[in-house]
């Protein structure tokens, strides 16, 4: 008899929160496996950690009275990477990675096809700011793929790999008192791992550091662990270790002093004096550099040779009053083209996505994208224009779009104002800020349920919304359904049946995020 059990990773604001792992544990179930302790789901959307603790804690206990296993109630913290330091000269220049994501030299020698592992280093041709005014900031870059071969298709994203803040990098290194230009190796203790190191190695601190890791993440709560070890003070080890407890009172501790304040890790160690692991445990806790995705904003109908990005560039200050900066669209920002000089490159590659226009141009569709949300469908409009151009029939082509100010970050304004005017979109414009009482896409969808319903329920058109997940990706839906039920003359379980069918479909997409 098999024994096991299921944890599974998912976030609320989605539709099919856990269902892998829920379908996982009545399979297992059904085919006769034996649960040991009842199935764990931690939501993303609020503290996936704390999930698995509060679950680990009675499923540890339970393990062990199954097997008879004796616990003695303590962690034992090991290293699972062992340092390998290289001396000066030791090695060959052209044999330390220096930010390439899997290959030696694949940023210098590159060769498609290209994907996650072997991103291309597109030129940015264009990097302009759309916002007019306020303190905001909203980016159009252009990115050149003509010599890659990567091919894309409106509605598919971009992936970009970014580089760490240098100032960043260097508080580090200063906090820590390390050279940063040392090279190193981290290498498995686990000699059948196929997993040998964390990151490509060997390489320099400053590599790791700005190429390779996520320092501006919030740490989770098993780092602060780990870091308590290194105090010299006993109130700041006693501090870091309360917050890594699943208690009431170390639960709301990190949620002040870390996940409030959004201290990263820098801020942690100039904030926790006393603390001062050695720099290559830092690089063996913290996680994974992440490229970052950004749905495409043109189309290869008429832009074949570029891919365009639309993004927000994110800074806010901190209840610390540090200001934090996101660390794409910051780096993004930095590399705009100069009279005179090489293009800025940066490495990206495509990622195929199910966000697609009707095979049908005559088919209607009506697009819901506030904000940035507005990037694929600008693709979405580009690509219609092009085809009633070309004397193809197409379909009634609506667009809500909504931002703060008319006059401010009404972004790619000239364009749609021009779409309009040609006939290729009816727009549908919210202006949150403008007016003493906010109004926003939502409300406009509310005033035209008739629209919906014509579009969806009889002229098999299709209904698509990009933008976020939590809130207005939520609001839109209900919306819908209520459509359906009210316009339809549908009842609430025939409305959401409805509006599922639509999905399976394809007639119903979300491109959203939390």
């Amino acid at each position: 008899m098999i024994s096991c059990d299921v944890f599974g990773l998912g976030n609320k604001t989605y539709e099919h929160y856990n269902s892998v792992a829920i379908y996982v544990d009545k399979r297992l179930e059904e085919l006769g496996a034996t649960r040991i302790y009842e199935l764990g789901l931690g939501d993303d959307d609020a503290n996936i950690e704390d999930d698995f603790i509060t679950w680990k804690e009675k499923f540890w206990p339970t393990v062990c009275e199954k097997f008879n296993i004796e616990s003695t109630g303590e962690e034992e913290l090991s290293r699972q990477f062992t340092l390998v330091k290289h001396a000066a000269g030791e090695l060959a220049p052209n044999e330390i990675f220096t930010g390439e994501i899997a290959r030696l030299h694949s940023l210098q020698n590159q060769r498609p096809p290209f994907d996650s592992k072997n991103p291309f280093l597109a030129q940015i041709k264009v990097n302009r700011e759309l916002h007019k005014g306020g303190d905001r900031s909203c980016l159009h870059i252009e990115l050149d793929i003509s010599d890659s071969k990567m091919k894309y298709e409106a509605g598919d994203h971009v992936a970009v790999y970014p580089i760490n803040d240098s100032g960043l990098v260097d508080r580090l290194g200063e906090l820590l008192n390390t050279d940063l230009d040392e090279v190193f190796s981290l290498i498995n203790t686990d000699l059948e791992s196929t997993k040998k190191h964390p990151f490509p190695c060997p390489t320099s601190y400053r590599t790791a550091l700005s190429h390779y890791l996520e320092i501006t993440a919030i740490p989770r709560t098993h780092i602060l662990r780990e870091l308590a070890e290194y105090c010299t003070d006993e109130e700041d080890k006693k501090k870091l270790l309360l917050m890594s407890t699943n208690s009431q009172e170390g639960k709301a501790l990190y949620q002040s002093f870390v996940a409030d304040a959004c201290r990263n890790i820098v801020h942690i160690l100039e904030d926790i004096k006393s603390c001062k692991p050695p720099l290559d445990h830092i690089c063996e806790l913290l996680p994974r550099l992440q490229p970052r995705y950004y749905s495409i904003s043109s189309s290869p109908k008429l832009h074949p040779e570029t891919v365009h990005v639309t993004a927000v560039v994110v800074k806010y200050k901190t209840a610390t009053g540090r200001v934090n900066k996101g660390v794409t669209t910051t780096w993004l920002a930095d590399n705009k083209p100069e009279p005179g000089k090489p293009l800025p490159r940066v490495p990206v590659f495509i990622r195929k996505s199910q966000f697609r226009l009707p095979l049908q141009p005559q088919t209607p569709v009506l697009m819901v994208g506030p904000g940035t949300g507005l990037a694929p469908f600008r693709g979405f409009l580009q690509e219609r224009s092009v085809a009633r151009a070309a004397g193809k029939p197409v379909g009634d082509t609506i667009l809500y779009f909504g931002c703060r100010h008319r006059d401010q970050d009404y972004i790619y304004r000239e364009e749609l104002e021009e779409y309009e005017k040609n006939g290729d979109v009816t727009l549908h414009v919210a202006f949150s800020r403008d007016q003493p009482e906010k109004i926003y896409v939502t409300h406009l969808l509310e005033n035209n349920l008739d629209q919906i319903w014509d579009l969806i329920g009889k002229r098999n058109g299709h209904f698509y919304i990009c933008g976020d997940a939590k809130n207005m990706a939520v609001d839109v839906r209900n919306i819908v359904v209520r459509a359906i039920r009210e316009k339809g003359g549908r009842t609430e379980a025939e409305a959401a049946q409805f509006i599922k069918k639509l999905e399976s479909m394809k007639k119903y997409s979300a491109d959203v995020w939390s």
